[in-house]
Parts: structure tokens; C-alpha cells; sequence
């Protein structure tokens, strides 16, 4: 008999294709051929090892749960059928929006690249039932309506009376650099077109890494999703209230008003070099719209470094980690660059977003202890000496008695240990 494999069809009823017309359930070549009685019946010689068992498996799958199986024996589940849906709608997402991007230029506003991420989340949710779209709305609705506040709270900043530090941070760079303003210097000794271009491309990441890194954990991992969603709202709270408390001009605003050296600001000067005009048009309508003192920390350094931070203990390759570490290195060194910030702004955006990295974590656990202690019970303290009614066992066996009136009887009229049958009897 020609051997082949066992299993020509997949349907909601597996059935070999040798099977005897007696038995469907039982193969052919299980039956005695041309008197060879038993040996018939052994092991056939193929399929052996894995795919066997693996066929072996589908066939038993289909015969007790009449469930339609994969080729390796597994269910072919519903959400299965939607994965060419998924794929499709996150593609043609994506070139609408490099495609918006190349016309328009690069969107800065924090809920139209939410809403793009939403967009692709909502694809990838397909075939996932209801439940997945609720999840959607209910994760991600509270964290854009925070960060909108975040933004406009940012704009009102300025209008509170607080005079703007406009020489202080000047001062502060001619100290660390031994006299010399380290943007004017760098704009004087770096204007590569090449340079200008690899400089706009980093500014600009700062809009999109964040919604990016966001929606991958949700993916991926909800757990990690939602301690990258408490750092972003704790580090913009952080930077908002220091903007607040200390509004200080940044290096092109400074010259502007004739304090330091003449400055100019760069950050959309690659685009134009790409001829993509209407990209750095609209970049810089929306920095117009911003709080224009709203320069100490540095939040586009800080997001940089808190985004190296959270993601290296994911970064499994070294190019990986390189790459981490050198966007966080790269970030301060084009702000400074492209007249956006001052070093001591970048070097304490860095110090902002290592300590919320640190910090937040620690302070939500253990307001989540102190939360599911019960009774609000005060817990002993490392290495304390344990109370005596732990470590003497005796007396606390001794107090046990005196909670009820009875108690005293019933132990009294425990026989002692070792004595005769006859003695627990009477007693």
C-alpha cells in the first residue's frame, strides 16, 4: 500500500483518506493486507516523530469537539479570519499618514497624533469582539483628556504674573562652558545642510515617539502600557509646574529681546532643505501657538531620556541600545544647537525624567500598600524585635481561656498526657 499522508481534507470532521469504508475512524492500512495478520497493525512508517503526533492530534481534536483544525492540530480561531483586515487598514493608516505628513507637514497637536494612534489601535482591535473597543475608550480617553489639560494649563502659564527669566540661564551656560554661549558657538561652527536635516527630524520625533511607545505597550503589554502612561502624566506634570513657578526665555527669544549674541532658530530650517516648505510652515504655526517661555526643563530632552529609560530593559540587541542611548544624546544636542533651549535646560530636563523614572514607580506602590492593608494596621518594622506574645508560646496558650467563662472547664477537664484509658473515661 502506498504510503502517504494520512489526512488529505480539513473539515469539521477530520477523516483519513485511506480509511476503511467499514470503520471512517479507523485507516486502512491498519487492516490485514495479503495475510500479513498483526504486523499490519503496527506503527506505520510514515508520518513518524513530530508531524505524526501532530496529525495524530488533529484527528482526535476533530473527532471529540467536531472543532475545524489547523494543519498542526490546532483551532483555527475566529480572530484568525480578520488578520488580513488588520494588516491592511494599519498600512493604508500609515501611508495616509506619511502621505499627510509629505503635504502638510508633520501634525505637533498632542490630539491629532493620539487620534492617529487610536485609529490604528481600533484596526488592530478587529475580530476582537466589543470588549476590545470598550477596553480602547476606556484606557485612552482619560489619558488624552489629562494631557489636553496639560496643554492648555501650559499656555496660561505665562499670564500669571511671574517676571520671565531671560539672562539667568545665559549666565549659567558661559559658566559651565568657561565663557562661551554654547549656541551661538555651535551655530556658527555647525550649518551642514545634512546636519540642518538630521536636526529637524529629531526635534520633530519628540511629537511622534511618545503616542508611538504608548500604543505599542497597549499591544503588547497593558501592564507596561500603563506605567509608561503614569511617567508621561507625572514627567508633563513636573514640567508644568516648573513652568509655572520659573517662566524663562528660551536662547532664540533672548536675542530676540537683544540680551545674548545673535541666535537664530533653526529647528525647521531641514525641512526646507528637503523642499517639504509646508512642513516647517506648519511646524512652526504650531510653535507659535505654545507658551513661548516655556523653557526650564526641557521636555523634549526629558521625554527623549525617559523613553531610553523605559525602553533599554526591553532592548535585547546592542544596536538597539545604541540607538536609545544615542536619540537621548542627540536630542539636546540639536535643541541646544537650533537655539530651542540652553544647556542647563537640557541637562535639567535629563535630571527631571531620570527622577520620575525613579521615583513615580516607588510612590505608587507604596500608595498601593498602604491602600490594600486592611484596617490601616501599622506593619512591623524590618528587623524590630517580634512582640512577646509571638515568642512565648506558652503564655499566649495560658491567656486563651479567659475570652469565655467556660473555657477554664473544658481545659481542666483534658486528661493529662499519659494517662491510663480508663482514667479519660471516667473523667
Amino acid at each position: 500500500m502506498e504510503q502517504g499522508h494520512p489526512f488529505l481534507t480539513l473539515g469539521e470532521q477530520l477523516v483519513p483518506a485511506d480509511a476503511d469504508p467499514a470503520d471512517p475512524t479507523r485507516p486502512a492500512r491498519h487492516r490485514s493486507h495479503g495475510g500479513r495478520g498483526p504486523a499490519a497493525c503496527r506503527a506505520p512508517a510514515a508520518p513518524t516523530g513530530v508531524l505524526g503526533h501532530l496529525a495524530c492530534r488533529a484527528m482526535s481534536l476533530a473527532e471529540t469537539t467536531g472543532t475545524t483544525a489547523s494543519p498542526v492540530g490546532l483551532p483555527v480561531l475566529p480572530v484568525a479570519r480578520y488578520r488580513g483586515a488588520r494588516l491592511l487598514g494599519t498600512g493604508g493608516l500609515l501611508a495616509a499618514f506619511v502621505a499627510t505628513c509629505l503635504v502638510t507637514g508633520l501634525p505637533t497637536d498632542r490630539l491629532v497624533l493620539l487620534g492617529w494612534v487610536l485609529a490604528v489601535l481600533a484596526v488592530q482591535s478587529l475580530g476582537r469582539g466589543w470588549s476590545a473597543l470598550l477596553r480602547l475608550l476606556v484606557d485612552w480617553l482619560p489619558l488624552a483628556g489629562v494631557l489636553l489639560l496639560y496643554d492648555l494649563s501650559r499656555g496660561f502659564a505665562d499670564g500669571l504674573g511671574v517676571p520671565v527669566a531671560v539672562g539667568e540661564l545665559a549666565a549659567a551656560d558661559r559658566w559651565l562652558t568657561g565663557g562661551v554661549l554654547p549656541t551661538v558657538w555651535l551655530q556658527e561652527h555647525w550649518g551642514a545642510d545634512g546636519w540642518a536635516v538630521f536636526a529637524s527630524l529629531v526635534y520633530s520625533s519628540h511629537f511622534v515617539v511618545t503616542p508611538v511607545v504608548l500604543g505599542v505597550f497597549w499591544l503588547r503589554d497593558r501592564d507596561r502600557w500603563a506605567g509608561y502612561a503614569r511617567l508621561v502624566v507625572g514627567l508633563s506634570a513636573a514640567g508644568l509646574v516648573t513652568y509655572v513657578l520659573y517662566p524663562a526665555a528660551p536662547p532664540w527669544l533672548a536675542a530676540k529681546d537683544g540680551v545674548i549674541e545673535h541666535v537664530d532658530r533653526l529647528s525647521n530650517s531641514g525641512w526646507a532643505v528637503l523642499g517639504l516648505h509646508k512642513a516647517g510652515a506648519l511646524l512652526s504655526s504650531g510653535q507659535g501657538q505654545v507658551n513661548q517661555v516655556a523653557a526650564v526643563p526641557s521636555l523634549h530632552t526629558a521625554f527623549a531620556v525617559l523613553t531610553a529609560l523605559v525602553l533599554l530593559p526591553v532592548a535585547h540587541r546592542v544596536w538597539q541600545r545604541a540607538a536609545l542611548v544615542g536619540y537621548a544624546v542627540a536630542m539636546p544636542v540639536v535643541l541646544v544647537w537650533s537655539g530651542e533651549h540652553y544647556v542647563v535646560d537640557t541637562l535639567l530636563g535629563a535630571v527631571y525624567a531620570g527622577a520620575v523614572w525613579f521615583l513615580l514607580p516607588r510612590l505608587v506602590a507604596a500608595v498601593a500598600h498602604a491602600v490594600r492593608r486592611p484596617g490601616g494596621a501599622p506593619q512591623p518594622v524590618a528587623g524590630a524585635a517580634r512582640p512577646e506574645a509571638v515568642t512565648d508560646r506558652p503564655e499566649t496558650v495560658a491567656a486563651q481561656p479567659e475570652v469565655g467563662a467556660a473555657a477554664p472547664d473544658v481545659v481542666a477537664a483534658q486528661p493529662e498526657v499519659g494517662a491510663p484509658q480508663s482514667d479519660v473515661v471516667a473523667a
